[in-house]
């Protein structure tokens, strides 16, 4: 594998609904190609800004396809499997080979809370299941169990887990990681440049709906040696970070929105229980796409 097996800049891309709930497909595939577009070399698909507790397993699949249509070639596809049923992440997992995805992203099981002898009993079956790398994912503000560095150590004697997304932010046991042989994502927007300092392969982003290329323009000046200019590239985004990342809604109903004001989708829905942003929410995400220089539609301008 190489240093960074699923590309360098990746966002957990949104799913676009229907009205009526339904996966909107070719907003899907536009949704790619604009970060395709805008400097991305990897994609999440049905992650959990993908709203994956609310889409069913063969939803999973046909977005996956559909991205794959649309992109295939173009970016590594890392499809979300990662649930708290360990037969489900395994239907998923097996489902995600047959579609062609280029890896899988694994999360803790959430909710159920195992100990770590449980969750490296429930990555070890899945990983198992299917002949694909695998991304293990440590939120443990979203799952309620963080990943232990003996777990990881563990796991990452098996073949096919390369990777690790980290939204803990202890970037010191992120170098651990990566002495372990384990290439780390930067799971948390607002660390994405500390944790390049801190040898990381790339970014698994949010705000990357619409800073895509600022991310890209910040990984290459870092890695050019010039920390200083990357530095400022951060700095200038950071408006957008804070604002698609600062509402209480963030996630897929902050990236879905700021996709409809840079024109990209014509609508924000998405799956109870999360609700669209209100008129305030909007205003305040609008303002700070605008601090970041952002452009907008121009229906959407004011």
């Amino acid at each position: 594998m190489t240093a960074a097996p699923f590309g360098t800049v990746l966002t957990a891309m949104v799913t676009p609904f229907h009205e009526d709930g339904s996966v909107d497909f070719e907003g899907v595939q536009k949704v790619a190609q604009h970060l395709v577009d805008h400097g991305h070399d990897g994609l999440v698909v049905s992650g959990t800004t993908g709203e994956s507790p609310t889409t069913t397993k063969e939803e999973d699949g046909e977005i996956l396809a559909a991205v794959k249509d649309a992109v295939g070639g173009s970016a590594k596809l890392v499809a979300g499997i990662g649930t708290n049923d360990t037969s489900t992440s395994i239907w998923l997992a097996q489902q995600a080979q047959k579609v062609g995805a280029d890896g899988v992203l694994l999360v803790t099981p959430y909710y159920n809370k195992p100990g770590q002898r449980g969750v490296l009993n429930h990555f070890r079956q899945v990983v198992d299941a299917a002949e694909l790398p695998v991304m293990l994912y440590d939120v443990p503000g979203r799952t309620g169990t963080q990943i232990a560095l003996e777990t990881y150590q563990a796991a990452a004697s098996w073949e096919q887990v390369v990777a690790v997304k980290d939204a803990v932010g202890d970037m010191a046991r992120g170098v651990r990681l990566t002495d372990l042989g384990l290439a780390v994502y930067s799971g948390d927007d607002v660390n994405n440049l500390a944790w390049l300092a801190h040898g990381a392969a790339g970014f698994v982003s949010v705000a990357g709906h619409v800073v895509g290329d600022r991310l890209r323009q910040m990984y290459d000046e870092f890695h050019h040696g010039d920390p200083a200019a990357a530095l400022d590239t951060f700095a200038g985004m950071l408006p957008a970070i804070d604002a698609i990342m600062g509402v209480p809604n963030y996630g897929a109903t902050a990236a879905k929105a700021a996709l409809q004001l840079v024109g990209v989708l014509d609508n924000r829905h998405v799956r109870s229980p999360l609700v669209e942003l209100d008129d305030e929410e909007l205003a305040a995400l609008r303002d700070g796409l605008v601090a970041a220089g952002i452009e907008l539609a121009g229906d959407v301008a004011r």
